[in-house]
């Protein structure tokens, strides 16, 4: 979340920005000063009275020592009725403050000045484009009819054992499937990310840390009985590694990669663009986190971006990348780049990552902090996460695009990971 200090420094880029963000309650920002100035004048006559209070306590010390029994009942007296006074104003007090954070988490983060306004994913402003989109011969099919003809992955199966949206990869399918998680893995690390493999659910204090909560909670599977949350993304966990951590400036970046399932509600969604892999309720992602220094958080963004998109190279598919307009932009984001692929078959574009940068949105909430060398106070981080890449759409544009008459064709950069007969899907 935003902090009470840059808020009042710098409202009117705030309200500037929540409008490219097409925020429709702008006026928050004004509760939040006024509730703010209310707080901070509660907290200077706490601080006045504990003062008279410590400085009547050494008195009525002095007193008794002095002789002066009855003159020292009297002062006691006073600081009775203080403390009462004290109690009541220290409830207040906390009562501001918890006023205060809960007007906070209702402001989004506000957009880097490069974010394009707009309503939505029809405003984006491509970047570039990338690879050949395949001509595919007639009689071509969609990867979930080529899944059903080799076998691959059984969405009906998926829907008897949990329902719509849970597909079976089996045989050749989880086989490719394996491999594009251990080959993404590879490549990430060979990039210097650590890996790490975190649980798949998290408490309250996680998805809060993370922006997932309040904002997403609706998108999120939750397991009552213990008050845990299903992971949307393995940034959540990675992300909250650091929650109420102060690094030292030299240990930054902190570069860590996971591959965990990912879980979505995705309530509402249904039709002909949600078909076979399109977008179901668990998935396999390989995600990046940098922990970074905010002098250069945005030359991160880009290595990030520059690595996403290699990936993409390899894997031979035909892509664009999109910066986000501000109606599309995460609530928690404050830039973010999407990449898409090319579906042949489907004749249309298909995200397979985000890549984005939260400045000290998300720091700010986890209290993620680093220490310059020499210097006392710590300084809010930035964080970044990317999608170094979702598995669903990427398997359906490879199984789409590289698909032939005798089978479908295996990316090179796969062949180790795929075991025998590794060239082809037949």
């Amino acid at each position: 979340m935003l902090t009470i200090s840059y808020i009042r420094d710098n409202r009117e880029t705030i309200l500037k920005g929540l409008k490219i963000k097409n925020f429709e309650t702008p006026e928050l920002i004004d509760q939040i000063i006024d509730m703010d100035n209310e707080r901070r004048s509660l907290q200077v006559k706490t601080n006045e009275l504990q003062a008279k209070m410590n400085r009547l306590s050494k008195e009525i010390g002095g007193l008794f020592k002095s002789g002066e029994k009855e003159k020292a009942n009297q002062v006691k007296e006073q600081t009775s009725a203080i403390k009462q006074e004290l109690e009541t104003l220290e409830q207040d007090l906390q009562q501001a403050n918890s006023q205060v954070t809960e007007l906070l988490v209702q402001v989004p983060n506000i957009p880097h000045p490069s974010v394009p306004a707009g309503k939505s994913d029809a405003d984006n402003k491509e970047i570039r484009q990338g690879g050949v989109i395949p001509q595919l011969a007639e009689g071509s099919m969609p990867h979930w009819e080529l899944a059903k003809k080799y076998n691959l992955i059984d969405f009906e199966l998926g829907v008897k054992i949990t329902g719509g949206g849970f597909p079976v990869f089996r045989g050749q399918g989880a086989r490719l499937q394996r491999a594009l998680i251990s080959w993404f893995l590879d490549q990430n690390i060979k990039a210097g990310y650590e890996e790490i493999l975190p649980p798949l659910m998290v408490n309250e204090a996680s998805g809060f840390g993370t922006g997932q909560l309040p904002d997403k909670e609706g998108q999120m599977y939750h397991v009552t009985g213990n008050n845990l949350y299903l992971i949307p993304t393995a940034e959540v966990p990675v992300t909250n590694i650091y929650r109420d951590v102060i690094l030292n400036a030299e240990d930054l970046p902190v570069k860590n990669t996971a591959y965990t399932p990912c879980f979505r509600r995705e309530a509402g969604s249904y039709g002909k663009d949600v078909r076979g892999l399109n977008r179901v309720h668990q998935f396999d992602k390989v995600e990046i986190v940098h922990i970074e220094h905010p002098s250069r958080s945005y030359e991160a963004l880009e290595e990030m971006v520059s690595h996403v998109e290699q990936l993409i190279i390899k894997l031979g598919l035909p892509y664009r990348i999109v910066e986000l307009c501000g109606g599309d932009l995460s609530f928690t984001s404050a830039l973010t780049y999407d990449f898409e692929v090319y579906s042949a078959a489907q004749d249309k574009w298909l995200e397979v990552s985000s890549v984005s940068n939260f400045e000290s949105y998300q720091a700010n909430r986890l209290k993620l902090r680093f220490r310059e060398p020499g210097e006392k106070r710590p300084l809010l981080a930035h964080t970044l996460n990317g999608s170094s890449l979702a598995l669903p759409r990427i398997m359906a544009a490879l199984l789409e695009n590289r698909q032939t008459p005798e089978g479908i064709v295996i990316p090179e950069v796969l062949y180790p990971y795929m075991g025998p007969g590794n060239k082809m899907i037949s």
